[in-house]
Order: structure tokens, then sequence, then C-alpha cells
């Protein structure tokens, strides 16, 4: 339990269950069954809070016990817990940096929405329309592996020397 709660005080968004499944497993000592009791456990004593889409978030009376109890883990433990919620976090910063959404319009086409962020504001913001849904979720999915260079694009075009 104290595992999770270092874990969970640490997020910076909340997490689903394979995500904190994930990061708690990060010690040969814990198992499955063992990480499941403790996590309905700490959601019934309000610990932990499970929001409406399913994701775990720490409670203030979490975020106490968790700093309270933190000593209790193993150094090995925390440092590797440290290493795998830092890449989480990092991950999650990215997904929020970049999105991408696909919505059906009335005529049966499709609208991509485009979007990248940088830690103070939007860089650029896309709408596309394109003909099916494989397409627009095609292009959504390139997009968020290499936004930049969408951007780097855009502004190159828009800067070409006109002829």
């Amino acid at each position: 339990k104290f595992l999770i709660l270092y874990i969970a005080a640490r997020l910076s968004e909340p997490a689903d269950g394979a995500a904190m499944q994930d990061l708690t497993m990060c010690d040969d000592g814990i198992d499955y069954f063992d990480y499941a009791e403790c996590l309905n456990d700490l959601v019934k004593t309000e610990h932990l809070r499970l929001t409406e889409d399913g994701l775990y978030l720490i409670t203030e009376k979490g975020k106490r016990n968790s700093a309270i109890c933190e000593s209790s883990l193993p150094y090995s433990v925390r440092q590797r817990s440290d290493r795998n919620i830092a890449a989480y976090n990092k991950a999650a910063l990215r997904r929020a940096q970049v999105q991408s959404h696909v919505t059906e319009r009335e005529n049966g086409t499709f609208t991509v929405t485009l979007a990248l962020r940088d830690d103070v504001d939007s860089l650029m913001q896309l709408e596309l329309m394109v003909a099916t849904e494989e397409m627009a979720k095609d292009l959504a999915e390139r997009f968020r592996k290499d936004p930049e260079h969408l951007y780097a694009r855009v502004l190159e075009a828009l800067y070409e020397e006109q002829k």
C-alpha cells in the first residue's frame, strides 16, 4: 500500500489500472493479487479515488499518509519507482502537448484536429477534412509520432518565396 501511495502521490495526472499496475510491479516482492487487493483497499479507505473515467487519483488523505510512510519503502524500490514515475510523467506531458482528434461530419466525411502545445501556449491547431475514417486515424497517428516535423513544414510552406 505504501508503494502504491508513493507512486500515486508523484504522478502528474490520474492513472488507469494498467498504468498503476505497471508502475507498482517494479519490485519482485509484489505479485498481482497483492497489488489488486491493496489498490481496492486504498479506494475503500479513501486514500485513492476512482474517477468517472476509471482513473486512480490520490486524495488529500492519501497524500498525507504517503508522506508519513514513504521512508518505510526500501531505497532501491524508491529509486526504481522514481525512474518509472519520471518516464510516465514525461509521456503524460507529451500527451498533453500533442493531441489529435477524429470526428465524423454530418456528410460522412471526417475532421482530423491536430494540436501542438508547448509548456505555455498553443503552437498550432490544424483541422483537416478527409474522406474516410481510416485516413483520419492514419493522419492523427502520423502527427502524434512527429508533430514538430509537421509544424516546421507548415512554417516552411508559409514562408516559401512566391513565384
